[in-house]
């Protein structure tokens, strides 16, 4: 038997910072991948969040009406709230409520396959609950007793549980060490070998896997969604033109306001990204805001150490555009921060321009023997 959605109210705050959501339309993807039903959604603008409610009384009346009148039995924030903040929105709204960090680490909890994924998520999501004890435990008595006394029993069993998440994320850490070895390992053995790596990154669901599968006829699993691939899978690319193969590795999607917990717990399958010696940018060239979203993925690659990784953009979805937006050429260069980065027009569903891509990826892995590889590369989009 299929569970019934949770019925959502979604909630922004314009800040006035740059790439606000109006429309909420990526929470609600997020909410609908969470299998949550956003029922409504509200936005409101404000210089500074309000310390205690974050949207300040007002507007915490107004959320609450809409949501009963809708029957919504929860209400999801478009940005990080502390936890005081939490806690008392859902004094106040008589709602739970969740954030757009807790709604990430859900849908990375629900994706996650392999041993080293799962690993990695519950410490993102240990690390995340440990900062939530004073909403987690508020129904433990936590009253200060009389004269003599220093604390109830809702305090010693508040520490009894930060003491348990904290051995928890210890034991968590050293099993993610292992596993790392083991990564590290297996990178050594490649770079031996003389492998030339490159890695694919990109926006959730700019068409990573579709590519990935497309170019090395894999099955890793691909769908139109936010964050089908958390898994990095790294199959062998032969390039006919470069009369060679090369290491090609999917890895997981990026996006705005990624949760600093999950890039550090996925520091080791973002390793792919770090160690490679090209990064396949995707793009989903069809997506209005594309030129926010490949500013947030060189915000995130910077976060990590990728920064200074050749890049080669890969417009995907080109068959999505409409004829006017169609590019005269398959191949030319985009402005990242003043620089010249190459581009290539495809679409992994279709097939198209796949062939103008190899050739490129060719072109790029024949230089890696050469004297002039250093040189080369600042021409192949050093960031």
């Amino acid at each position: 038997m299929e569970k019934t959605p949770t019925a959502t109210v979604l909630v922004g705050v314009d800040f006035g910072k740059p790439f606000f959501d109006s429309e909420l339309e990526e929470l609600g993807l997020l909410a609908q991948t969470a299998g949550l039903d956003p029922v409504a959604r509200i936005t409101c603008k404000r210089r500074a969040p309000d310390p205690a409610l974050f949207v300040g009384q007002g507007k915490a009346e107004e959320i609450a009406e809409l949501a009963r009148i809708h029957g919504a039995s929860e209400v999801l924030f478009d940005q990080s709230l502390s936890p005081g903040q939490q806690r008392n929105l859902e004094r106040a709204l008589g709602l739970p409520v969740n954030d757009r960090t807790y709604l990430i680490l859900e849908i990375f909890a629900q994706r996650a396959r392999s041993h080293e994924g799962k690993l990695q998520v519950e410490l993102a999501r240990l690390q995340y609950l440990s900062t939530r004890l004073v909403r987690r435990w508020t129904h433990l008595e936590r009253q200060r007793g009389g004269i003599g006394t220093r604390g109830g029993p809702g305090e010693t069993q508040i520490e009894l549980d930060r003491r348990m998440i904290a051995d928890a994320i210890k034991r968590t850490k050293e099993r993610l060490a292992k596993v790392r070895k083991q990564r590290q390992t297996q990178r050594r053995q490649r770079e031996r070998r003389d492998a030339f790596n490159i890695s694919l990154v990109g926006y959730t669901n700019a068409g990573k896997s579709t590519l990935f599968n497309a170019l090395v006829k894999a099955q890793a699993y691909a769908a139109d969604q936010l964050f089908a691939t958390l898994d990095t899978t790294t199959r062998q690319l032969y390039l006919a033109q470069a009369g060679r193969s090369v290491s090609l590795s999917d890895t997981v999607g990026f996006i705005r306001d990624l949760p600093h917990g999950l890039v550090d717990a996925f520091q080791a399958t973002l390793q792919e990204a770090i160690d490679a010696d090209l990064l396949l940018h995707v793009v989903d060239a069809s997506n209005p805001n594309f030129p926010e979203q490949v500013g947030q993925v060189q915000q995130v690659l910077a976060e990590i150490g990728a920064q200074d990784i050749p890049q080669l953009l890969v417009f995907n979805k080109v068959d999505r555009l409409p004829a006017e937006r169609m590019p005269a050429v398959m191949e030319d260069f985009y402005d990242i921060d003043g620089l010249q980065v190459p581009r290539v027009f495809v679409s992994a569903m279709r097939n198209m321009g796949l062939d103008v891509l190899r050739i490129k990826l060719a072109a790029i892995a024949a230089t890696r023997n050469s004297p002039e590889y250093a040189g080369d590369a600042a021409e192949f989009g050093t960031m």
